[in-house]
C-alpha cells in the first residue's frame, strides 16, 4: 500500500508516518512538503492513500484536494489539520474525501484511521 503524506511540518510528516508504520506493515510512505509538491508526486506514485494537511505554503491543502479530485475522482484523501472549524470540514466533505482527523494526529486516530483504511480495502 502506498501512502503520500503531504504536509509542511517535517515534524507531523514523521509522526503521521512512524503511526501509520506502526499499524500496517506493508507500507511505502512518501512524503511532501506543500500542495505542489504533493500534486507533482500524486501524479507520479498513484498513491493508494493521501494525506493532507490544510494549511500549507504555495498550494494549501484544499487546493490541492481540488486539484487531486480533478485529475482522479477516485482518490483517496484523508484530511489531517489543526483547522477545526465546522464550515471548514464541510467545505472538505464535498469534495467526497474519506475522513477529516484533527491535528495532533496521535496512536488512537492512527488505529481509527487504519479501520477506516481496512474496511475501505474489504469493500473494493
Amino acid at each position: 500500500m502506498k501512502i503520500l503524506i503531504v504536509d509542511d511540518s517535517i515534524f507531523s510528516q514523521k509522526i503521521t508516518g512512524t503511526l501509520l508504520k506502526k499499524e500496517i506493515k506493508d507500507v511505502e510512505l512518501y512524503f511532501a512538503a506543500d500542495g505542489e509538491e504533493g500534486f507533482k508526486k500524486f501524479r507520479l506514485i498513484d498513491p493508494d492513500y493521501v494525506f493532507v494537511d490544510l494549511l500549507m505554503p504555495r498550494m494549501n491543502g484544499k487546493e490541492l484536494t481540488k486539484a487531486i479530485k480533478e485529475y482522479d475522482s477516485e482518490a483517496k484523501i484523508i484530511i489531517l489539520s489543526a483547522d477545526v472549524q465546522k464550515s471548514v470540514k464541510i467545505e472538505m466533505e464535498e469534495y467526497n474525501i474519506i475522513s477529516f482527523i484533527n491535528k495532533p494526529f496521535n496512536e488512537e486516530k492512527a488505529k481509527e484511521i487504519i479501520k477506516v483504511i481496512k474496511d475501505d480495502k474489504n469493500n473494493e
